[in-house]
């Protein structure tokens, strides 16, 4: 669990006052990889800040799913927020990526904490700006762009919010991600490593370019 210490190094960018009422009315979870934190038609009680870890956002039917943004220290879904503050029922699902520790701010306070914390206005318009950018993003590569693109787009993102340049990625998890066939990634990633731009290793996923 994170201290109080940790939690205010994380959201250093927001007034210290406003973390002082998160903290006094929030509380502080830490959740495994794996865990599904929301999903689409579900209600939103309270707004997740991301302390530590990394959060992965997505829409999804039957066994395909879409990705539409990660959420990172110092950063909560726009999505979410929208849900909560309209009360009506999310149309995304979140899953934690990694081991991840969030603080649940509680919807009783956040209408008041917008009105009188300017930095948490300028917090969720910067990342409405970015969710914007990144969903567009998405939009463009399905509508547009081959497999191939799509694949190594994924991957290069995965790479740059997690920090690692080895990617522990199974192929059947990729294919759920970009609504494809584990055979279709298979093939895709060895022509990838035929042109280059990556190569497969026993760990996993490294990417060359």
């Amino acid at each position: 669990m994170a201290d109080q210490l940790t939690v205010r190094r994380a959201l250093s960018g927001l007034d210290g006052a406003l973390v002082d009422a998160m903290l006094a009315e929030g509380h502080v979870v830490d959740v495994p990889a794996g865990t599904g934190l929301l999903r689409e038609g579900g209600y939103v009680r309270e707004l997740p800040l991301v302390i530590d870890g990394l959060v992965r956002v997505y829409i999804g039917h039957e066994d395909k799913e879409l990705l539409l943004y990660y959420i990172k220290q110092a950063e909560s879904c726009v999505m979410s927020f929208s849900a909560l503050l309209e009360r009506v029922p999310s149309r995304i699902n979140a899953v934690a990526e990694h081991d991840t520790t969030l603080l649940l701010v509680p919807e009783a306070r956040l209408r008041e904490w917008l009105r009188d914390f300017p930095s948490l206005s300028s917090l969720f318009f910067h990342q409405y700006n970015e969710r914007y950018t990144d969903m567009l993003r998405t939009v463009e590569q399905v509508a547009f762009g081959d497999l191939s693109t799509r694949l190594l787009a994924h991957l290069k993102q995965l790479s740059a919010v997690t920090g690692r340049e080895l990617l522990d990625v199974r192929h059947a998890r990729l294919a759920q991600e970009l609504g494809s066939a584990r055979e279709v990634i298979t093939r895709t990633l060895k022509k990838l490593e035929r042109d280059g731009a990556l190569v497969q290793e026993e760990g996993g996923i490294r990417l060359l370019r």
